[in-house]
C-alpha cells in the first residue's frame, strides 16, 4: 500500500494507476479510528467490479465539529489505521494535513440545504456544511469513479448523494450496510468511549429500531404508535438523553405520519455516557 500526504503526490499516484490500466478508482473517505465497519467499506469498493484501484483517506475534519464537540478528543490511531487499510486491500492511503484541505484564507463552503435541516443537522448546526465541504474537496483531489459511505450515518449518505447529483459530479455513491456487533450494537469509532456500565444501555438504540420494525411488519402503520413503542424501549434500557427518534421518508428525510408502500427509515441519536451514538434501520 502506498501512503501519501500531499495532494500533488496523491494525484500523481492515481494518474499512474490509471495509465497502468487500473482505470476505475474507488474511494473510501474516513476520519480514522478504524474498525471492521470501515474494512467492509473497502470490500464494497473493490467488489462487484466497482473499482480496480482503491484509495482510502484518513482526515479528522475540523469543520464538521461544533465548538463543544469532541474534535480535540476524537480518537486518532494512524499506525493502526494504516495496518487495517493495508490488510483490507487498499492500494493507496492519503493522510492530508489540515492546511492541505483548508489553506489560509479559505472561504468557500458547500451546503446541502433541505436534507440537513432536521435530525443531526438540527442538533449539530454547521455539521453537514463541514461534511459536504470536505467531501467535495476530497472528491476534487481523488476524482474517483465510485465512493463508498456507510449506511450507519443515513442522513450523511443522503446528503452526499444529493450534493453529488447537484454538482454534476461523475461519481457513483454506494451505501454499505451497517456492520454490527453480535449483540446488535452498530460499530462506531465512538463506541470506545463506552464504559462497561454504558454498553448495555447503548443496545437500546438498536433494540428500539428493531421493535419499531417488528411492529410495522405486524401491520402497524401509524408513525406515532411506532415511535411510542421505540421510545418505551429506549426508556426501559436506561437511555435517558435522546436527541431524536424519528420515522422519515428514506430519501427525502421528511418525517412521516403514516407508513405506506414507500421506503421508510427509523433514525435515532442518543447520548450514552460520554458518547453520542446514532443508528438507523429500514422500517
Amino acid at each position: 500500500m502506498i501512503t501519501v500526504a500531499r495532494v500533488a503526490d496523491l494525484r500523481a499516484r492515481v494518474a499512474e494507476a490509471r495509465a497502468a490500466g487500473r482505470r476505475r478508482v474507488g474511494f473510501v473517505p474516513t476520519m480514522g479510528a478504524l474498525h471492521e465497519g470501515h474494512r467492509s467499506l473497502l470490500d464494497v469498493a473493490a467488489g462487484a467490479g466497482r473499482a480496480d484501484f482503491v484509495v482510502a483517506s484518513v482526515f479528522v475534519n475540523p469543520t464538521q465539529f461544533g465548538p463543544n464537540e469532541d474534535f480535540a478528543a476524537y480518537p486518532r490511531t494512524p499506525e493502526a489505521d494504516a495496518a487495517l487499510l493495508a490488510g483490507a486491500g487498499a492500494d493507496l492511503l492519503w493522510m492530508p494535513e489540515v492546511g492541505d484541505l483548508y489553506p489560509d484564507g479559505a472561504q468557500t463552503f458547500v451546503e446541502v440545504t433541505e436534507l440537513t435541516k432536521g435530525l443531526c443537522g438540527a442538533r449539530r448546526p454547521g455539521h453537514f456544511r463541514g461534511v459536504a465541504t470536505v467531501v467535495a474537496k476530497l472528491f476534487a483531489a481523488v476524482q474517483p469513479d465510485v465512493a463508498v459511505f456507510g449506511e450507519k450515518d443515513w442522513q450523511q449518505l443522503q446528503t452526499l448523494r444529493r450534493m453529488t447529483r447537484d454538482l454534476l459530479l461523475p461519481i457513483e455513491i454506494v451505501g454499505a450496510p451497517t456492520v454490527r456487533e453480535a449483540d446488535g450494537l452498530a460499530l462506531s469509532s465512538r463506541n470506545r468511549y463506552l464504559t462497561a456500565e454504558d454498553r448495555p444501555r447503548a443496545l437500546g438504540l438498536s433494540a428500539a429500531l428493531r421493535e419499531m420494525k417488528e411492529r410495522r411488519a405486524a401491520g402497524e402503520k401509524g408513525a406515532a404508535a411506532l415511535l411510542a413503542a421505540g421510545r418505551a424501549v429506549l426508556a426501559a434500557c436506561g437511555v435517558e438523553r435522546v436527541d431524536y427518534l424519528e420515522l422519515v421518508d428514506a430519501e427525502t428525510l421528511v418525517p412521516l405520519e403514516t407508513l405506506g408502500a414507500g421506503p421508510a427509515r427509523g433514525l435515532v441519536a442518543a447520548f450514552v455516557g460520554k458518547a453520542r451514538l446514532i443508528d438507523n434501520a429500514a422500517v
